[in-house]
C-alpha cells in the first residue's frame, strides 16, 4: 500500500521566492508604520490603543455566556444582575464624561441670535452670561427677563415691558426659564406633598429608563430591557429622553436634566435612520421636545436639533395638495401613506398636528419655510366642502377629497381641532382664521356627535356614515379641557356652552375610571342600555398610561380652582402606583377591569411626558406655567405665547430677512 511519507524540514527556496517573502514582509511593515504614526490624529496611536482596551474589556462579555440567575434569588439581589447594573452605569458615566460634574451654568450654550457678546451686565450690576439658563435649583443670578409682569411667576423686572416691542416680542439679552422647585409649591403642605411624591414617580421612571434602556425609544420595566417594537422601530433615537427632558427641568432635576442634555448633543441624529417614522409622532415628540427644550434654556443646540428633524420631514409634504403623507424615510426621503388608511390617505389629525411646532419654529429660525407649510394645509381644509360642517378623518393629499365620512373627537381627528385653537391662543390670538375654524367645528361637533346618556353623561360619539357609535375613545377626554380653555379665552355665544361641556365631559371620563376596580380608564368606552362609560369589548379594557384625563383635570384645575379636580387627580396617582408601578419602572395594564391586572410590559414615552407633567402641574401652585403664557403641545410639550411670553425668543428682524434673502 502506497503511503505518503513525512515532509522533509528542509525547504529549499530559490532566489526569487526569498525576495518576494522579504518584499511581502517590508510591505508589511511599512503598513503597520504608516497606519500608527502617519495618518490622521483620530487614527494615531492614542486611538488604537483605546480601541484595543475596549475590546479587551469586552471580549470576556462577547465570547462567554452570561452566568445563570443564582438559585431562589431575585433579581434585586442577584449578584449577576447588580454587576449588569454597575457595568451600565459606568458605561453611561464614561459616556457622558466630565459634563455630569460640571455646573449646569458652565454647559447651556447661549443663543447668538440675541447677542453676540459673551458676558454682559444684568440689573443688579454683576456680570453674567447673556442668554444661559441659570442652575435648576434656583441659585445663581436671576434672569434678567423672566415671565410678565404682574404674574408673579417669577423674579419680574418692572421694565419687562418696556422691553418688548413689535407685537409684544422680546428683545435683546434673555436668559432662561428659572426653575426654583421650592417657589412654585402650593402653599397647603398637603398638596405640596403630593406633587413630591409624582416628582419621585418621574425619578423612579427616568432612573430605571436609563439603568436598562439608556439611549433607546423606550423600557419594558418587566423584563428590564428596551421596547424595539416602539413606534420608532430598533434605531437608537432616545425617544425617552427628548420627550422626558422638559419634565426633569420643570421638576428641578437638574443632575437628569444634563445627562440627557449631553445625549441629545452627541448621539442625536436623524441622518443615518434609514426607517419609515411616523411625521405626526417625530414631529410632536421630537420637534415640540426640542423647541420646549429652546423656550426654557434659549440652548441654542435645541433649536439646531428641532429644525434638523423638521427639515427630514419636509420631503412628505411634496403632494399636489400640500397635504402631507403620513410616513417619510428620513434617509431617503421616500414617503407613504398607511395602506389601511381609506385608499391611501394622510389622516386628519396627524395632517393638522404640525401647526403649533412649525410656526413657532418658523419664527424663531427666520426661515418662512416651516410656515408656509402648515398654511398650505390649513387652507386646503379651510376650503374644502365640510358635511354638516364636519371634518372626516381621511383626505386623500393626491386629490384634495374626503375619504370615508367617519368624524371623531378621539383617535384620527382629535389634535386637529386642539391645534386650531392653540393656533389661535399661541399667536398672541392674532390667527383670527384660526379660531373661526374651531368655534365653527365645535359647534358642529356639538349638534351631530355630543350626546348625554340615560344616567346624565356628557360623552362624543364618533360618527360613521351618519350613525352614531355611541363610544368614547379615551383619547377623547383631552376634550374637556379643550372646551373649558376655548370659553376661558373668548366670551361669546358659545362661552357657556362651551364651558359646559369641558366640565361634563371631564366628569365622564372621571366615572370611567371610578368604575372600575383598578381606578383607571380602558381605551374606549360604551354608552347603552347594558352599560354606561364602560368598555365592553376586551381590546377596549386596556390603559397604557394614557395622559388625557389628567390634561383635563390640570385644565380645569387652573381655571376653576374647583378641589374635586385635585382629588380625582389624586386618586389617579395612588392607581398608578398601586396597578402599574414595577419594582424598575412603570407599565400599563390590559385589563382596567381586573383586580390583579396582567401588564403590559412597556413604559410609554408619553407618561413622562405627559401624564406625569400633568399631575406635577395640578399639584403646583398656578404660577408655574400659566396658562395666559403657555400653551401645550398635544404631547405636552410647553410652547411660549407670542406677546405674552417673554421666552418666544423670535429671531431677531435681522436675521430673518437675510434667511429669506437666501
Amino acid at each position: 500500500m502506497y503511503r505518503i511519507g513525512p515532509i522533509s524540514r528542509k525547504s529549499n527556496f530559490h532566489l526569487r521566492e526569498k525576495f518576494l517573502i522579504v518584499l511581502v514582509l517590508l510591505t508589511l511593515c511599512l503598513l503597520c508604520f504608516g497606519g500608527i504614526f502617519l495618518l490622521p490624529d483620530n487614527l494615531g496611536g492614542d486611538r488604537v490603543l483605546r480601541v484595543y482596551k475596549h475590546f479587551q474589556k469586552a471580549g470576556p462579555e462577547m465570547f462567554i455566556p452570561a452566568p445563570p440567575l443564582a438559585a431562589h434569588a431575585p433579581k434585586d439581589a442577584d449578584p449577576h444582575f447588580i454587576g449588569d447594573r454597575q457595568k451600565l452605569q459606568a458605561k453611561i458615566k464614561e459616556e457622558l464624561g466630565e459634563i455630569l460634574d460640571k455646573p449646569m451654568l458652565q454647559q447651556r450654550q447661549p443663543d447668538a441670535g440675541y447677542d453676540g457678546e459673551e458676558m454682559g451686565v444684568g440689573d443688579d450690576g454683576q456680570q453674567q452670561q447673556q442668554g444661559v439658563a441659570p442652575p435648576l435649583n434656583g441659585e445663581g443670578p436671576p434672569p434678567e427677563i423672566v415671565g410678565t409682569a404682574g404674574k408673579g411667576q417669577h423674579a419680574n423686572n418692572e421694565d419687562a415691558a418696556a422691553r418688548m416691542e413689535n407685537n409684544n416680542l422680546p428683545v435683546g439679552k434673555i436668559a432662561g426659564l428659572q426653575i426654583n422647585p421650592n417657589a412654585n409649591a402650593d402653599p397647603d403642605p398637603k398638596v405640596e406633598e403630593k406633587r413630591q411624591k409624582v416628582k419621585e414617580m418621574m425619578q423612579h421612571a427616568w432612573d430605571n429608563y436609563k439603568l436598562y434602556a439608556w439611549g433607546k425609544n423606550e423600557l419594558r420595566p418587566l423584563s428590564q430591557r428596551p421596547h424595539s417594537g416602539s413606534i420608532f422601530g430598533t434605531y437608537d433615537l432616545g425617544a425617552t429622553i427628548i420627550d422626558g427632558l422638559d419634565t426633569l427641568y420643570l421638576m428641578g432635576l437638574e443632575k437628569e436634566y444634563q445627562e440627557g442634555r449631553d445625549w441629545i448633543e452627541r448621539k442625536f441624529s436623524l441622518d443615518n435612520v434609514s426607517a419609515d417614522l411616523s411625521v405626526f409622532e417625530t414631529n410632536i415628540r421630537f420637534v415640540g421636545g426640542m423647541l420646549t427644550l429652546y423656550a426654557f434654556t434659549g440652548d441654542n443646540l435645541y433649536k439646531e436639533k428641532a429644525q434638523h428633524v423638521a427639515d427630514k420631514l419636509l420631503p412628505a409634504f411634496q403632494t399636489p395638495t400640500g397635504i402631507p403623507y403620513a410616513l417619510v424615510n428620513t434617509r431617503t426621503g421616500a414617503s407613504r401613506n398607511y395602506g389601511w388608511a381609506s385608499g391611501g390617505s394622510s389622516i386628519l389629525s396627524e395632517a393638522g398636528t404640525l401647526h403649533c411646532e412649525f410656526v413657532y419654529l418658523s419664527d424663531i429660525t427666520g426661515n418662512p419655510l416651516y410656515r408656509e407649510r402648515v398654511q398650505t394645509i390649513r387652507q386646503v381644509l379651510k376650503e374644502i366642502e365640510k358635511p354638516k360642517g364636519l371634518y372626516p378623518n381621511f383626505i386623500n393629499p393626491k386629490t384634495g377629497k374626503w375619504g370615508q365620512m367617519h368624524m371623531s373627537l378621539g383617535a384620527l381627528g382629535d389634535s386637529y381641532y386642539e391645534y386650531l385653537l392653540k393656533a389661535w391662543l399661541q399667536s398672541g390670538q392674532v390667527d383670527e382664521e384660526a379660531r373661526e375654524m374651531f368655534d365653527e367645528a365645535m359647534v358642529a361637533i356639538n349638534e351631530h356627535m355630543i350626546r348625554t346618556s340615560p344616567g346624565g353623561l356628557t360623552y362624543v360619539s364618533d360618527l360613521k356614515f351618519d350613525h352614531l357609535e355611541h363610544k368614547m375613545d379615551h383619547l377623547a377626554c383631552f376634550a374637556g379641557g379643550l372646551f373649558a380653555l376655548a370659553a376661558n379665552t373668548r366670551q361669546n355665544q358659545h362661552a357657556n356652552k362651551f364651558m359646559e361641556l369641558g366640565k361634563g365631559l371631564t366628569n365622564t371620563c372621571h366615572e370611567s375610571y371610578t368604575r372600575t376596580p383598578t381606578k383607571l380608564g380602558p381605551e374606549a368606552f360604551r354608552f347603552s342600555d347594558a352599560a354606561e362609560a364602560r368598555a365592553l369589548k376586551s381590546q377596549e379594557k386596556y390603559y397604557i398610561l394614557r395622559p388625557e384625563t389628567m390634561e383635563s383635570y390640570f385644565v380645569l384645575w387652573r381655571l376653576t380652582h374647583d378641589q374635586k379636580y385635585r382629588d380625582w387627580g389624586w386618586e389617579a396617582v395612588q392607581a398608578l402606583e398601586t396597578y402599574c408601578r414595577t419594582n424598575h419602572g412603570y407599565s400599563g395594564i390590559k385589563n382596567v377591569y381586573q383586580e390583579s391586572p396582567q401588564k403590559d410590559d412597556v413604559q410609554q414615552s408619553f407618561f413622562l411626558a405627559e401624564t406625569l407633567k400633568y399631575l406635577y402641574l395640578l399639584f403646583s401652585d398656578d404660577t408655574l406655567l400659566p396658562l395666559d403664557e403657555w400653551i401645550f403641545n398635544t404631547e405636552a410639550h410647553p410652547l411660549p405665547i407670542r406677546g405674552a411670553n417673554a421666552f418666544y425668543r423670535a429671531a431677531p428682524p435681522a436675521q430673518t430677512q437675510a434667511d429669506e434673502n437666501r
